[in-house]
């Protein structure tokens, strides 16, 4: 056990981590140069194209340090975006220390502290990682002091690498293996085994990734799932290099991965304990806390048979990523699907983009909302997800939206420019701190239903991209909430219906109305695209009706024989918007993911 670290990379995104990783990988001869690919733990298609990390990924490296001794160090590569903070939080928990990574050209970002100040939580030793430092607009010197005045850890310990060049990386190891502390034995000496992530094989069943907290595991062994009470034998275990390769066992402090059988996704649950049937631990090892999902939205397949795949494929993609929440729900407008919670817009991206890549089915999604909470004038408190459970103004007595605390790291001449757009998404603002002369990090209390509404894009746009962003649920506030439902000649699609604050339902109803009039295709008969809360009407747009020239054919003649036609047409139209159904095409159900304030 002394011989084994156990450690993660944690950083703002696009601050170097997969590339790292890769040299680390490299440096220890653990894949051949053959085998060697660029973001060689990003194993998605959809991650190799975005240069983004999605799913965390471990790795084991055989490391012969200058002290001449042999290290097993067991890598775990996390995602640096803040949807995906509860994946580094897992990875946390299966670590005793933290390779801070903080880029030399972009000093310190909203990010970086967030993660920081969780491996802090976590009581991980940090080493910082100053990267990039080769490129000709690198001031590690700045960052050094940065990450002395804002983290607390003296500049000298800063390590100065380019994992692009593979500059330094000796130095990265041997900081590993001098100041990560090996792993400690639990004090009971029964076997307890921490699930730290699993994923769906559909050949071996559910493949789950541990970390062994004490005892240990061979194959043939009968384990207990202590969540489940489920019982299981190991048909297989071993290591990630970084393919999964079969040993004999696994001991104490090691990560490693088993295959028992499991076929029902259900049965392992991410932060589960695992332990011997023979001889059970009394208490299971603290779990994570549960991912809680902020925003909601509605899936549904394209072709209506496809329903009972979509299942399927949620089921699955739920094992790998514990935060995606889903039960089922109907629309008049779209038929069966799923009402589904995800931690933040790209999360629903990504889901998203999964299914119908790695299942083949095509989605339908509608606008993107929070959780509300209504207070009932008999004093019932209910959440609701949806807006069609929004209820009748007269059985409310109080409406609270979810408030998120939000911090901003952005260049002084952008100061104004920030300010401001966070006031028009009704952000309040909190406080400023200085991170060094050029720079400073705000801080807001900003709704979560203005935050899911391009109000990333805008900040990166406005502030050319030198701006970052991190944000964290504060708790509930009250709020004047209205729902807005979006009639189509009249008739309320469901899908289309939103909450919004009253200071901006008119607003968002006329954009939204404006888009469906670009998207729906023109009638032979005139159609009315309205926003309306209850009774009244608050926004509206005419798609004007396909004209045929009926009169075309007449020359000369009298006028009343023109006026016969042009009558007769005018019944038409009027019998085809009474009984003329108006097809919404895909796209407008996208169209409020799109709408600009």
């Amino acid at each position: 056990m002394k011989q084994i670290r156990n450690f993660c990379i944690i950083a703002h995104i696009d601050h170097g981590k997969s590339t790292l990783a890769d040299r680390l990988i490299e440096q220890t001869d653990t894949v051949s140069q053959r085998d060697m690919k660029h973001q060689l733990l990003d194993s998605m298609d959809l991650e190799r194209e975005r240069g983004i990390t999605i799913k965390m990924q471990a790795v084991r490296l055989e490391y012969t340090a200058k002290d001449g001794q042999s290290y097993i160090l067991n890598l775990i590569d996390t995602p640096g975006h803040v949807d995906f903070s509860y994946e580094v939080s897992r990875s946390l928990a299966a670590c005793e220390g933290a390779l801070l990574l903080v880029d030399a050209t972009q000093g310190i970002e909203a990010q970086t502290l967030a993660n920081f100040y969780l491996a802090l939580e976590h009581n991980l030793d940090i080493i910082p990682v100053i990267n990039k430092v080769d490129l000709p607009s690198a001031d590690p010197d700045r960052v050094a002091e940065e990450i002395d005045r804002v983290l607390g850890i003296p500049a000298d310990q800063a390590i100065r690498c380019s994992a692009k060049t593979g500059l330094n990386i000796d130095a990265v190891l041997e900081a590993i293996v001098a100041h990560v502390p090996s792993p400690k034995s639990d004090l009971e000496p029964t076997l307890k085994a921490l699930i730290f992530d699993a994923h769906f094989d559909p050949y071996r069943g559910v493949i789950i990734y541990v970390r062994l907290m004490s005892g240990s595991l061979v194959k043939g062994q009968k384990i207990t799932l202590m969540a489940s009470g489920r019982t299981y034998d190991i048909l297989d275990l071993g290591y990630f290099k970084p393919k999964m390769t079969p040993s004999s066992g696994i001991h104490t402090g090691e990560v490693g991965y088993i295959v028992c059988n499991i076929k029902s996704v259900s049965d392992a649950q991410i932060g589960d304990t695992v332990t011997d049937t023979k001889s059970p631990a009394l208490t299971p090892l603290p779990g994570y806390q549960q991912a809680k999902p902020m925003v909601f939205c509605g899936l549904y397949p394209v072709d209506t048979e496809e329903y009972p795949d979509l299942r399927d494929a949620l089921e699955k993609l739920k094992l790998n990523d514990s935060a995606l929440q889903f039960v089922p729900e109907s629309s008049q407008a779209l038929g069966f699907g799923y009402r589904c919670g995800f931690l933040g817009l790209l999360h629903m991206e990504i889901v998203q983009e999964r299914i119908e890549r790695e299942y083949g089915i095509e989605l339908v999604a509608t606008a993107p909302n929070v959780t509300y909470r209504i207070t009932r004038t008999n004093g019932e408190v209910i959440e609701i997800e949806n807006p069609n459970e929004f209820l009748s103004p007269q059985l409310i007595s109080l409406t609270e939206e979810p408030c998120m605390g939000l911090s901003i790291i952005t260049p002084n001449s952008y100061l104004g420019t920030v300010i401001e757009l966070a006031q028009e998404h009704r952000g309040e603002y909190k406080k400023a701190d200085m991170i060094d002369a050029d720079r400073q990090l705000l801080t807001f209390s900003i709704p979560l239903n203005e935050l899911i509404t391009s109000f990333f894009d805008k900040l990166k746009s406005r502030t050319k991209g030198y701006a970052s962003m991190d944000y964290w649920f504060e708790g509930y506030q009250p709020a004047k909430l209205v729902k807005v439902d979006m009639l189509i000649n009249g008739d309320p699609v469901d899908a289309l219906s939103f909450i919004a604050h009253t200071s901006k339902a008119a607003s968002i109803a006329r954009k939204m109305a404006e888009k469906l009039k670009e998207l729906i295709p023109r009638q032979l008969y005139e159609v009315a695209l309205q926003g309306a809360i209850g009774g009244k009407i608050i926004a509206r747009e005419t798609i004007s009706a396909m004209k045929k020239n009926v009169i075309a054919k007449c020359y000369g003649g009298d006028i009343t024989r023109k006026r016969k036609l042009i009558e007769k047409q005018k019944k038409g139209k009027k019998k085809m918007k009474m009984i003329g159904s108006v097809e919404v095409p895909k796209d407008a159900f996208l169209s409020v993911l799109k709408l600009s304030d």
